[in-house]
């Protein structure tokens, strides 16, 4: 009987669909995958050291370079862990604006992945349809504090300045235009019959093993694991609105598109919510322009567009943290590329990697 001999394969990372400088080391028997191995640091920046030479303050512009396309939630973590190391109450009105501008963030983040997603499969008119739709976003992100991706509008102790009337009168023209955006997406790419070939049935994740990989955000979600942040720990002003965590079945890459796409209507729903009970009041607390927290340590996490985000701070009391450890969701999500992959076909690697929807900025810190 013939057999093939093994070998193994560099994707990456120098590859388009690695979205960022990652090597995956594909073990491969003919075209069937045997292992996926990712390989990392190509992106390595020691965000979490240059933090110990900085201010609280000056820190907050480094988090917007770790997922860099979900900047807003990044700022919002790192913002509530000082809050919450130096006891900082910020204004009812600022919650609310954090709140608009990270589920606005999480949309414009499930652009990317829509539209990186199409593209991986062959189809770049979806790349085109969702980063025209993740413009309108980012065109309110500048409204808002003059920046696109690296906000930096999310400050220790509110945000950095009131919004607008046109941002407000924008976020709304906004939601209005989510159910025929959706309606869109799903006349483009959910209902064409390829598309849903290779996605459904292929890598699946169990609700084991998503558990045992310590999984978080859509992709948990997709194996049907009711497990939000913003349900759980109801931070900030998450605990005033009331929306749904999609969940998915199978596990497949199929129900982890699905996840996210739902998600999207539900981040409209929750910024449809902020918009008609908007309190009045200040934007910022009465924040010492040299912070010095007390001694001690605090872990705050929220729920970022990939997951759990977490920063634990250590104050030794100076105005600079001690020690900055960052818990990155694409970091602990990407375990489970190996146990996607085998079985599958080599082509299937690039959809299960799509699927995941890891960023390397974050990956490498």
């Amino acid at each position: 009987m013939a057999q093939t001999e093994k070998y193994v394969l560099n994707m990456g990372p120098q590859h388009p669909s690695t979205h960022g400088v990652l090597q995956v080391q594909v073990e491969l028997d003919g075209e069937n995958i045997v292992g996926a191995k990712p390989i990392m640091g190509y992106l390595h920046r020691g965000i979490e050291k240059l933090m110990e030479s900085r201010t609280y303050t000056q820190c907050v512009p480094y988090t917007d370079r770790l997922d860099y396309v979900s900047a807003m939630n990044n700022n919002l973590g790192f913002c509530m862990a000082v809050e919450k190391l130096a006891s900082i109450e910020v204004p009812r009105r600022a919650e609310y604006i954090r709140v608009i501008c990270a589920e606005l963030n999480r949309i414009a983040s499930h652009h990317v992945f829509i539209g990186s997603l199409t593209n991986d499969l062959g189809s770049a008119t979806g790349m085109i349809y969702a980063f025209r739709d993740r413009e309108k976003i980012l065109d309110l992100f500048n409204i808002i504090c003059g920046a696109r991706m690296t906000a930096h509008y999310i400050r220790i102790g509110g945000v950095a300045a009131d919004a607008q009337e046109e941002f407000l009168k924008g976020a709304q023209e906004f939601v209005n235009y989510v159910p025929a955006m959706l309606d869109e997406y799903d006349r483009i790419f959910t209902g064409n019959e390829i598309f849903q070939a290779r996605m459904k049935g292929t890598s699946i994740i169990t609700r084991e093993t998503a558990l045992k990989y310590s999984m978080s955000g859509p992709n948990i979600r997709a194996s049907g694991v009711d497990y939000d942040i913003r349900k759980i720990d109801k931070y900030g002003a998450y605990g005033d609105f009331d929306f749904e965590i999609p969940l998915g079945e199978q596990g497949d890459n199929w129900d982890r598109y699905i996840v996210r796409l739902k998600e999207v209507q539900q981040s409209a729903n929750i910024i449809q919510q902020a918009l008609d009970n908007m309190p009045d009041g200040p934007v910022m607390a009465k924040v010492p322009k040299v912070l010095k927290p007390p001694k001690g340590d605090a872990y705050h996490r929220v729920e970022n567009t990939r997951g759990e985000l977490g920063f634990y701070i250590v104050s030794d009391g100076s105005t600079k943290p001690y020690r900055v450890h960052i818990r990155r969701p694409s970091f602990v999500n990407l375990q489970a590329l190996d146990s996607m992959c085998q079985g599958m076909l080599l082509a299937d690697a690039v959809t299960a990697f799509a699927t995941i929807d890891p960023l390397m900025g974050e990956v490498d810190c």
